[in-house]
């Protein structure tokens, strides 16, 4: 997995390598994008289900008389905490991943993150939710576009971004028992500033990938799905953090 995750061999220098015109690339990529576009589809019907269908709603959450979120029930917490215990188990367990494995897991953490996503439609306005994801979709789309037409070599870059994600991790582990408001405030910003980062960070990454891959299409099937993943990744935080500064609670 971490063939195609947060890192790779450069063997072709960004800024040497005419990514343009290449229609093999450009395939490749449109399969992640819509991989991705596909994910979201499936995301946000999922955490509608769970947040606002009655039945699901209840097994997951504790809800006051007047409709507001009181805490999550022992299986929500489960649901909630699923999606990164698989990531953390794909780190370790598909090292040697086929297109089918990597598909199932790419699937499997797509469905979980909807799922735990349902509690934001009990937390935010479904007119801010709505604008967030607009206003996340925008600047994924520019973002991306950066990282793939930049001939500026972004490794570094991905290197530091990546010590802000590890930062950013221990600080919202830490603000869990400190329930602090300013300092939510700060991961938030500073979350928007590191996924943004890691958009164009890993849109160049995969590009570099398929021409380091040469043609090998089941190794192609492999990134398509994790690359898939990792964009997924990025834009589900981005659309988290903006909704944390932006979004209106109910």
């Amino acid at each position: 997995m971490s063939d195609f995750n947060r890192g790779y061999a450069r063997t072709i220098p960004a800024d040497r390598a005419d990514m343009s015109v290449d229609a093999g690339l450009r395939s490749f990529m449109l399969g992640v994008y819509n991989k991705v576009a596909l994910g979201l589809v499936v995301s946000a019907a999922l955490a509608w289900l769970t947040g606002q269908f009655a039945p699901v709603q209840e097994l997951l959450f504790r809800i006051t008389p007047d409709g507001r979120l009181a805490g999550y029930t022992i299986l929500g917490m489960v649901v909630a905490f699923a999606p990164l215990a698989v990531v953390v188990f794909g780190m370790f367990g598909l090292k040697n991943a086929t297109p089918r494995t990597s598909g199932v897991y790419y699937w499997t953490i797509v469905a979980l993150i909807g799922a735990s996503l349902g509690v934001l439609t009990l937390v935010y306005t479904g007119a801010s939710i709505a604008s967030t994801f607009l206003i996340t979709a925008a600047a994924f789309g520019a973002l991306s576009l950066f990282g793939y037409t930049t001939k500026k070599d972004l490794t570094g870059f991905g290197s530091f971004l990546m010590i802000g994600l590890v930062g950013l991790m221990l600080a919202s582990v830490v603000n869990i028992f400190l329930h602090s408001g300013p300092m939510q405030f700060i991961i938030s910003v500073v979350g928007v500033l590191v996924f943004a980062g890691l958009i164009a960070y890993d849109t160049q990454r995969l590009k570099m990938t398929y021409y380091e891959l040469g043609g090998d299409q089941a190794a192609m099937g492999v990134a398509t799905n994790f690359g898939a993943l990792s964009l997924y990744l990025d834009f589900i935080n981005l659309f988290q953090m903006l909704l944390r500064l932006f979004g209106d609670r109910r």
